[in-house]
């Protein structure tokens, strides 16, 4: 029964450095002001930033995949509770990417609208 606990630890530290990377505890931006750039973000940064969020969704919903077919196939280091949670994360940030690229068109439709 440590399977389980461990595996909602290791769910429940994620969790926490994705609240204080939300929180601005590791912001890019913040790095640039403190190497004496100019306080605007650049494009590359947003561009760097999407991608690797597009990068770790890719990879989790590829890892959460090849879990499900090692277990279909009988592994014995597979367990199924492990293969929900990967399966369940990988859909959580997708629906993540989903909305976060649903707000992106909509602002870039705002801006277009606008009259100069």
């Amino acid at each position: 029964m440590t399977m389980p606990v461990n595996a909602l630890s290791s769910a429940l530290q994620q969790m926490q450095s994705m609240a204080a990377q939300a929180a601005g505890n590791n912001d890019p931006l913040a790095g640039a002001q403190a190497a004496g750039q100019s306080g605007a973000a650049t494009a590359g940064s947003f561009a760097s930033a999407l991608k690797a969020s597009l990068d770790k969704i890719s990879g989790d919903q590829t890892k959460a995949i090849g879990e499900s077919k090692a277990f279909e196939l009988g592994a014995s280091n597979v367990s199924l509770n492990d293969v929900m949670v990967d399966m369940q994360k990988a859909n959580v940030g997708f629906q993540f990417g989903l909305q976060v690229r649903n707000k992106l068109v909509s602002a870039y439709n705002d801006i277009m609208q606008m009259q100069v």
